[in-house]
């Protein structure tokens, strides 16, 4: 199957993503982490890319465009794909339609992730992460009067907020969202693909109601075998 899984940051697009690719054997493609990954690297796309990440703006199409056609590209992507985080405006839906027409292929679901944005602003804001080894806590714990740590890392560094999940700036990420994303619900309802969840809800739940969306999908016809000549 090619899905896009579509919802506003902290949604829980990522973590459902993941049972996906246990369950098809199909990669997960964040844009997240493709350009997360291009920082680190500080490649000339991460450079350009950190500064509308800091300050919760979405990266420029010219980038985000290179990233995913080269990503498209790999082998393990050519009997399907789940796409997280992409696309997040009219110009790239419009891109990866002309991409997969490309290479002779069409989505087959897009599924959109619905929950409060109070919720998320509250998810988001409570996420650390560990300097050293980059792993995420959600609300992480400590003793009173104590920082919170990683657990993983041998020196146990104190975790930090990154800069994209401080509130001001998850504030104004949903504002783009709002703005720049969320209209894509109609651009994919007008063509049939479009299947909405409540995703404000313990994980298992959510799993299974995008299970039950995807299991209403019709498979795709075959493909015509070539004739003999």
């Amino acid at each position: 199957m090619r899905i896009v899984i579509m919802g506003a940051p902290g949604s829980g697009k990522g973590t459902q993503s993941q049972r996906l690719v246990q369950r098809f054997g199909i990669p997960q493609i964040s844009t997240g982490d493709l350009l997360r990954s291009a920082v680190a690297r500080g490649t000339d796309y991460g450079r350009r890319a950190k500064a509308a990440m800091d300050s919760g703006q979405l990266v420029v199409d010219e980038i985000v465009l290179g990233i995913i056609r080269e990503r498209l590209g790999e082998a393990d992507a050519a009997h399907g794909f789940i796409l997280d985080g992409f696309p997040r405006n009219l110009a790239q839906a419009q891109a990866l339609q002309s991409m997969l027409a490309d290479i002779g292929a069409a989505l087959d679901a897009v599924v959109l992730f619905e929950v409060d944005y109070a919720e998320i602003i509250k998810r988001i804001s409570g996420r650390r992460s560990c300097p050293q080894c980059a792993r995420v806590y959600n609300a992480p714990k400590s003793e009173p009067g104590s920082p919170a740590r990683c657990d993983q890392c041998a020196d146990h560094p104190v975790l930090v907020q990154r800069p994209d999940d401080e509130e001001p700036t998850v504030r104004r990420r949903l504002e783009v969202y709002e703005r720049e994303t969320r209209p894509l619900a109609q651009f994919y309802a007008s063509r049939g693909l479009l299947h909405t969840i409540d995703a404000d809800a313990p994980m298992d739940e959510v799993t299974a109601r995008l299970i039950a969306a995807l299991a209403s999908v019709p498979a795709p016809p075959p493909r015509k075998a070539a004739q003999a000549t």
